[in-house]
Order: C-alpha cells, then sequence, then structure tokens
C-alpha cells in the first residue's frame, strides 16, 4: 500500500469510529457521496487542503491522520517524496503535451497555428 491508500483507508477508518457514514462526510466537505466514496477508496487523489478539511472534520490533528507520530517516515520526508512524485507527474504532463503540440502542428500546419494565435489576440487571450 503507498501513502495515499494509506491515507485513505485511515480517513475510513477514523470516519467509522466517529459514527459518521459517508453521506455525512460529504455534505460536510461539499462532494457528492460519489465523489466522497471514490476519495476512501483511493481513486481520487487528495489535495493538502482537502486532507486538512478532513482533518479538521474528523477532529484529529494533521500529523496524527498524516501518520506522522506512529510512522518511520517525518513530516519531511514524506513531503520530500510527495514533491518528487508531483515534479514527476509534472514532468510526464509537459512530455505529454509537448507530444500533442507536436501532433497538432504535423497535422494542421504553422499557417493554422499562426492563424489561431492571431484570433486569440483579436479576442483578448
Amino acid at each position: 500500500m503507498n501513502i495515499a491508500s494509506n491515507l485513505s483507508e485511515k480517513i475510513r477508518q477514523i470516519r467509522l469510529q466517529k459514527g459518521l457514514s459517508q453521506e455525512n462526510m460529504a455534505d460536510m466537505l461539499g462532494l457528492s457521496t460519489t465523489a466522497y466514496g471514490d476519495l476512501e477508496r483511493g481513486r481520487t487523489e487528495l489535495s493538502v487542503s482537502r486532507v486538512e478539511n478532513i482533518a479538521k472534520l474528523l477532529d484529529i490533528p494533521l500529523p496524527d491522520l498524516l501518520g506522522f507520530e506512529s510512522s518511520s517516515m517525518s513530516e519531511a520526508e514524506w513531503l520530500r517524496q510527495e514533491n518528487t512524485r508531483l515534479l514527476a507527474a509534472n514532468s510526464r504532463l509537459q512530455n505529454e503535451l509537448d507530444q500533442w503540440k507536436l501532433k497538432f502542428r504535423h497535422w494542421f500546419g504553422e499557417g493554422v497555428i499562426r492563424e489561431i494565435g492571431q484570433q486569440r489576440e483579436r479576442i483578448g487571450f
């Protein structure tokens, strides 16, 4: 299990201990029940602000929710690993974007790209 799935499972366990349903949590977070269920199943990545909100709703200190107290991994190490993961994801997305740009140029040619740029300037983009 990775950190994200551990966190999702921990959120589920604490929610159950507190006697809250997924519907309760979804309402308090402003999410649909399906979206919240996906969050607990680890299908949705959790943002830092979302984790902070969940910690507040569950009335548990954020470090405890993240497992820093009982984990051999320090908060700083977790942040380094998360930063590395995000940098890698960003790099993959940038590469994918670059590939799409090349395909677009190949399919439509530079003339179309120039025309789109001029139209964007005219409308203020």
